[in-house]
């Protein structure tokens, strides 16, 4: 699969900057913000996983999901990046889809101190 056929879809915290990012470099992207703030993880999970999207978030939740509810999931990318602003968002996601996109599908990803966990 081609880095930028992968399809996201963005929970609340992301950011629009990282969005905009996205879309300006040619990902499919849809928003939870645009679709409804409020939506809970286990409807973001099932809606990332019946249109093939990859769920990227801030929300440490969706492993308890997929690990102890085992959720089916498309992908989820985890940013543990409590303290980091739009800009720094965006910079890290250049990096991980630069050097993984290809590693990262349908994979439980963490991105957590500079290094990205990628697990089955």
């Amino acid at each position: 699969m081609r880095p930028n056929m992968l399809k996201f879809l963005v929970d609340v915290g992301v950011g629009r900057k990282v969005e905009n990012w996205l879309i300006e470099n040619g990902y499919d992207v849809k928003s939870i913000l645009d679709i409804n703030p409020r939506m809970s993880d286990k409807n973001i999970l099932e809606i990332a996983n019946s249109e093939l999207r990859m769920v990227l978030t801030m929300d440490k939740d969706f492993g308890e999901l997929v690990f102890k509810n085992r959720q089916s999931h498309f992908g989820v990318l985890i940013l543990r990046l409590e303290d980091a602003n739009g800009e720094q968002k965006k910079v890290i996601i250049k990096e991980i889809l630069t050097r993984y996109a290809n590693d990262i599908i349908h994979k439980f990803c963490v991105f957590q101190d500079g290094a990205l966990r990628i697990r089955n």
